[in-house]
């Protein structure tokens, strides 16, 4: 998806709820990071979604633009490999 279409998708996902309430973060592995946290963090997950970024750049904005001007919870130090299949997810 597009860059325009993620942020637009989780504008319209996180509703009217606080942005600050939702994580953002990035993955090559949708199934392993929702278990990670899940699991190995106890958190819940129940309004996990997920979005397939056109590029690891695209990914890399999107969860910037989350983090640092609305506010969203999430940590842009992850080890992602621009020749892999970039997600964005948020819960």
């Amino acid at each position: 998806m597009t860059k325009q279409s993620i942020i637009d998708a989780i504008n319209t996902r996180i509703g009217k709820t606080s942005y600050g309430a939702w994580r953002i973060g990035l993955t090559h592995d949708p199934a392993g990071r929702k278990t990670y946290w899940k699991d190995s963090e106890s958190k819940d997950i129940y309004c996990w979604s997920l979005w397939t970024a056109d590029s690891l750049s695209d990914a890399q904005d999107i969860e910037n633009y989350f983090i640092n001007v609305k506010g969203m919870t999430g940590g842009m130090d992850g080890d992602m490999d621009s020749s892999k299949t970039a997600y964005v997810y948020i819960f």
